[in-house]
């Protein structure tokens, strides 16, 4: 028996093939492929229903649910009223993150396995940073670590650490990386970011100050070794003030 074939164009006007596959999955992917075509502004205000349904040649309930699609995975949200529609969401590695999460609550993915990847990955990727950045980035680097010296409430801290450790983690050189090390580190920020305070991280600043210029000296070595022994301690404080947390499930959020 022939399989249920639909053709279609997309915006390219190369004919692709609907299988047996949701035709919503179908078009959800071809927007995807457009927006990547396009790159739109973040927030921009994406075609209208009508555009959509006579550019992808679908009925409105398939388009609907095409968008619904991508409105659950973080991609768009839909603006109500005159003038709106889907409008393109500025993502970033808490959407990847979050989206992971679904994941490995199914596959009953303890707290402390997600801490041992990120041991693993996170040091790997502060080498690469030492030996691929951009020389251009050095400056900024440098004054995310000021910043956290100067943070002394809880809020600004926090904000000064995460910094550090995406500004070390975008500076690999592989986007790919990136992303997945940065969505490991939002979940883990999410669930123990209150282990270190602001009055009590001053051993923190001064290892975040060495890492950078560890990555700002293209040392290698010294900064994948001091991002172990950084991440490693965090753990253990993890383990030792939330024992309970490191046997939970990562839960969908």
């Amino acid at each position: 028996m022939l399989p249920n074939i639909m053709s279609g164009f997309g915006s390219s006007g190369v004919t692709w093939e609907r299988r047996s596959e949701k035709v919503s999955e179908i078009v959800a992917r071809e927007i995807v492929r457009d927006i990547a075509k396009r790159r739109p502004a973040p927030n921009s205000v994406l075609e209208s229903e009508s555009a959509m349904i006579k550019r992808y040649q679908v009925a409105r309930g398939s388009l609907r649910e095409a968008l619904r699609i991508l409105e659950v995975h973080g991609l768009i949200r839909m603006k109500p009223g005159p003038g709106g529609g889907p409008v393109l969401s500025e993502v970033d590695s808490r959407d990847f993150g979050r989206m992971a999460t679904l994941f490995f609550q199914v596959l009953d993915i303890r707290f402390s396995e997600l801490v041992e990847a990120r041991l693993m990955l996170e040091p790997f990727i502060a080498r690469l940073a030492a030996e691929r950045h951009d020389p251009d980035d050095n400056e900024e680097l440098r004054a995310i670590v000021q910043q956290g010296f100067e943070a002394r409430s809880t809020d600004p801290w926090l904000q000064a650490t995460d910094a550090f450790h995406t500004k070390v983690l975008s500076m690999s050189g592989n986007g790919l990386l990136t992303l997945i090390a940065c969505a490991l580190k939002d979940i883990f920020t999410e669930r123990a970011s209150t282990v270190y305070i602001a009055n009590e991280g001053d051993h923190v600043r001064e290892t975040h100050a060495r890492i950078a210029e560890a990555v700002i000296n293209g040392d290698a070595e010294t900064a994948e070794r001091l991002m172990r022994e950084h991440l490693q301690e965090y753990a253990d404080t993890v383990a030792e003030r939330e024992p309970n947390l490191m046997n939970e499930v990562v839960d969908w959020r």
